[in-house]
Protein backbone atom coordinates (compact mmCIF):
# COMPACT_ATOMS: atom_id res chain seq x y z
CA UNK A 1 0.00 0.00 0.00
CA UNK A 2 1.24 3.31 -0.69
CA UNK A 3 -0.39 6.04 1.87
CA UNK A 4 -1.20 9.44 0.37
CA UNK A 5 -1.09 11.95 3.06
CA UNK A 6 -4.96 12.86 2.88
CA UNK A 7 -6.08 9.24 3.39
CA UNK A 8 -5.47 8.31 -0.12
CA UNK A 9 -4.22 4.38 -0.60
CA UNK A 10 -2.75 2.74 -3.54
CA UNK A 11 -3.08 -0.95 -3.03
CA UNK A 12 0.45 -3.39 -3.86
CA UNK A 13 -0.77 -6.49 -5.41
CA UNK A 14 -4.45 -4.83 -7.35
CA UNK A 15 -4.40 -3.84 -10.55
CA UNK A 16 -2.86 -0.07 -10.60
CA UNK A 17 -5.22 2.84 -11.23
CA UNK A 18 -5.46 3.42 -15.01
CA UNK A 19 -4.77 7.29 -14.29
CA UNK A 20 -3.49 9.12 -11.29
CA UNK A 21 -6.06 8.59 -8.24
CA UNK A 22 -5.66 5.82 -5.55
CA UNK A 23 -7.88 2.82 -5.06
CA UNK A 24 -9.61 4.26 -1.82
CA UNK A 25 -9.59 7.34 0.41
CA UNK A 26 -10.36 7.60 3.72
CA UNK A 27 -12.27 10.62 5.50
CA UNK A 28 -13.38 10.30 8.84
CA UNK A 29 -16.19 8.35 9.05
CA UNK A 30 -16.37 7.27 5.24
CA UNK A 31 -14.13 4.89 3.02
CA UNK A 32 -14.72 6.03 -0.69
CA UNK A 33 -13.23 3.41 -3.00
CA UNK A 34 -12.86 4.41 -6.80
CA UNK A 35 -14.54 2.88 -9.85
CA UNK A 36 -13.01 -0.91 -9.76
CA UNK A 37 -13.49 -3.76 -12.65
CA UNK A 38 -12.54 -6.88 -12.97
CA UNK A 39 -8.54 -6.26 -14.41
CA UNK A 40 -5.93 -8.28 -12.39
CA UNK A 41 -2.78 -7.33 -11.47
CA UNK A 42 -1.15 -8.83 -15.01
CA UNK A 43 -3.66 -6.31 -16.54
CA UNK A 44 -5.94 -9.27 -17.79
CA UNK A 45 -9.16 -9.31 -16.90
CA UNK A 46 -11.76 -11.82 -15.06
CA UNK A 47 -14.72 -12.97 -17.29
CA UNK A 48 -12.95 -12.59 -20.70
CA UNK A 49 -12.03 -15.59 -22.84
CA UNK A 50 -10.58 -15.17 -26.19
CA UNK A 51 -10.47 -18.48 -28.30
CA UNK A 52 -7.78 -19.56 -30.69
CA UNK A 53 -9.47 -17.68 -33.35
CA UNK A 54 -9.55 -14.36 -32.13
CA UNK A 55 -13.70 -14.64 -30.67
CA UNK A 56 -13.71 -13.29 -27.33
CA UNK A 57 -16.86 -14.02 -24.94
CA UNK A 58 -17.42 -11.21 -21.90
CA UNK A 59 -18.82 -13.06 -18.82
CA UNK A 60 -20.90 -10.73 -16.84
CA UNK A 61 -21.54 -12.99 -13.38
CA UNK A 62 -17.62 -13.61 -13.78
CA UNK A 63 -16.72 -9.84 -14.12
CA UNK A 64 -19.07 -8.91 -11.42
CA UNK A 65 -17.98 -11.38 -8.79
CA UNK A 66 -14.27 -10.29 -9.86
CA UNK A 67 -15.00 -6.87 -9.10
CA UNK A 68 -16.76 -7.65 -5.69
CA UNK A 69 -13.78 -9.21 -4.71
CA UNK A 70 -11.53 -6.72 -5.88
CA UNK A 71 -13.63 -4.07 -3.78
CA UNK A 72 -13.07 -6.62 -0.73
CA UNK A 73 -9.80 -6.63 -1.10
CA UNK A 74 -9.70 -2.98 -1.43
CA UNK A 75 -11.67 -2.70 1.82
CA UNK A 76 -10.06 -5.43 3.86
CA UNK A 77 -6.69 -2.85 3.23
CA UNK A 78 -8.37 -0.27 5.45
CA UNK A 79 -9.81 -2.63 8.30
CA UNK A 80 -13.54 -2.55 6.48
CA UNK A 81 -15.51 -5.63 4.88
CA UNK A 82 -18.45 -5.51 2.95
CA UNK A 83 -20.44 -5.51 5.47
CA UNK A 84 -19.37 -2.28 5.70
CA UNK A 85 -20.22 -0.93 2.46
CA UNK A 86 -23.08 2.10 2.82
CA UNK A 87 -23.86 2.49 -1.03
CA UNK A 88 -22.81 0.61 -4.27
CA UNK A 89 -23.29 2.75 -8.01
CA UNK A 90 -22.91 0.71 -10.84
CA UNK A 91 -22.07 1.10 -14.11
CA UNK A 92 -22.70 -1.49 -17.14
CA UNK A 93 -22.04 -0.80 -20.55
CA UNK A 94 -25.15 -2.76 -21.46
CA UNK A 95 -28.48 -3.54 -19.37
CA UNK A 96 -28.71 -6.70 -20.96
CA UNK A 97 -26.18 -7.91 -18.28
CA UNK A 98 -28.75 -6.67 -15.74
CA UNK A 99 -29.81 -10.27 -14.75
CA UNK A 100 -26.48 -11.82 -14.21
CA UNK A 101 -25.12 -8.59 -12.77
CA UNK A 102 -27.87 -8.40 -9.67
CA UNK A 103 -27.74 -12.58 -9.63
CA UNK A 104 -23.74 -12.30 -8.78
CA UNK A 105 -24.34 -9.13 -6.74
CA UNK A 106 -26.92 -11.00 -4.57
CA UNK A 107 -24.51 -13.14 -3.25
CA UNK A 108 -22.65 -10.90 -1.54
CA UNK A 109 -25.46 -8.28 -0.66
CA UNK A 110 -29.42 -8.00 0.27
CA UNK A 111 -32.01 -6.34 1.28
CA UNK A 112 -30.24 -5.02 4.48
CA UNK A 113 -27.04 -4.23 2.37
CA UNK A 114 -26.34 -0.76 1.11
CA UNK A 115 -28.51 1.31 -1.19
CA UNK A 116 -27.69 0.91 -4.76
CA UNK A 117 -28.15 2.72 -8.37
CA UNK A 118 -27.56 1.20 -11.61
CA UNK A 119 -26.88 3.13 -14.89
CA UNK A 120 -25.94 2.10 -18.36
CA UNK A 121 -22.89 3.67 -20.03
CA UNK A 122 -21.65 4.19 -23.61
CA UNK A 123 -18.35 2.30 -22.85
CA UNK A 124 -15.72 1.65 -20.22
CA UNK A 125 -11.86 2.19 -20.07
CA UNK A 126 -11.07 -0.78 -21.85
CA UNK A 127 -13.32 -2.83 -24.33
CA UNK A 128 -13.43 -6.02 -22.93
CA UNK A 129 -14.56 -4.51 -19.56
CA UNK A 130 -18.85 -5.10 -19.03
CA UNK A 131 -19.07 -3.33 -15.58
CA UNK A 132 -17.12 -1.39 -13.10
CA UNK A 133 -18.71 -0.36 -9.65
CA UNK A 134 -17.77 2.02 -6.86
CA UNK A 135 -18.43 2.01 -3.18
CA UNK A 136 -18.98 3.89 0.22
CA UNK A 137 -18.57 2.65 3.41
CA UNK A 138 -18.26 3.05 6.74
CA UNK A 139 -15.17 3.66 8.36
CA UNK A 140 -14.85 0.75 11.30
CA UNK A 141 -11.63 2.52 12.81
CA UNK A 142 -12.31 6.14 12.17
CA UNK A 143 -9.66 7.53 14.82
CA UNK A 144 -7.30 4.72 13.86
CA UNK A 145 -7.53 5.47 10.09
CA UNK A 146 -7.17 9.07 10.77
CA UNK A 147 -4.08 8.44 13.06
CA UNK A 148 -2.70 6.36 10.55
CA UNK A 149 -2.69 3.53 12.52
CA UNK A 150 -3.70 -0.18 12.12
CA UNK A 151 -6.83 -1.25 13.70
Amino acid sequence: MTDGHDGSRTIVGLARPRGRFPHVKVAGDLVFVSGTSSRRPDNTFAGVEVDELGTTRLDIRAQTRAVVENIERILHDVGATLSDVLQVTTYLTSMNDFGGYNEVYAEFFDENGPTRTTVAVHQLPHPHLLIEMQVIARNPHPRARDEGERP
